[in-house]
């Protein structure tokens, strides 16, 4: 095995290792009240402990509807605890610098013009960029499907929802929207 590959091997053995013994750190250790939010890196790793859907958080540093968000969604505490309790939820900055390795594969960030863009970021929003987008993805890592724009609490409790209890699978989204009874809603 050449030198690089045998890196790239002790490197992942090294994130996993410190992940599980980080992830009761990571699960309960966060501020009470707030989403878990992990890296790609960490939800990978916890999937080989115990697999659940993952939720992506795609934003950017000026994306305005990205902070709004963050400052009313994301704090409902029903969102909060839903999200903690049934999925992995990622923070990831599309326009962030460093290099991952995501199942395997090797991800860099692309300068164009002024800024510049992560090529994950591109491959879960099947190159269509825009902020915010909450990516879905299942239990194997697959993308179920990038949801796009600023969502309220209430939108986004039918969203996540919808795709935590696989109704994704059993039936289309307008049927599922058209009946939704809130149960979690609280707010915004």
């Amino acid at each position: 095995m050449n030198k690089v590959k045998h890196r790239s091997w002790v490197a992942r053995i090294w994130v996993l290792g410190c992940t599980l013994l980080l992830l009761p750190v990571l699960l309960v250790g966060q501020e009470e009240g707030s989403i878990n939010w992990m890296t790609m890196e960490e939800a990978e790793a916890a999937q080989q402990i115990e697999p659940r859907k993952v939720v992506v958080d795609l934003y950017t540093d000026w994306c305005t509807w990205c902070v709004k968000m963050d400052n009313s969604t994301f704090k409902n505490p029903h969102i909060v605890k839903y999200l903690n309790e049934k999925f992995y939820a990622v923070k990831f900055d599309a326009e962030q610098k460093e290099d991952l390795n995501f199942r395997g594969k090797d991800y860099k960030y692309v300068r164009y013009g002024k800024r510049g863009y992560h090529e994950l970021a591109v491959e879960l929003t099947k190159g269509r960029l825009s902020f915010p987008t909450v990516v879905f993805l299942d239990e194997d890592l697959n993308n179920i499907q990038a949801i796009r724009g600023f969502q309220t609490s209430l939108r986004f409790e039918q969203i996540m929802t919808y795709f935590a209890n696989n109704y994704h699978k059993k039936m289309p989204w307008q049927k599922y929207s058209d009946s939704y009874h809130p149960v979690l809603h609280n707010g915004n």
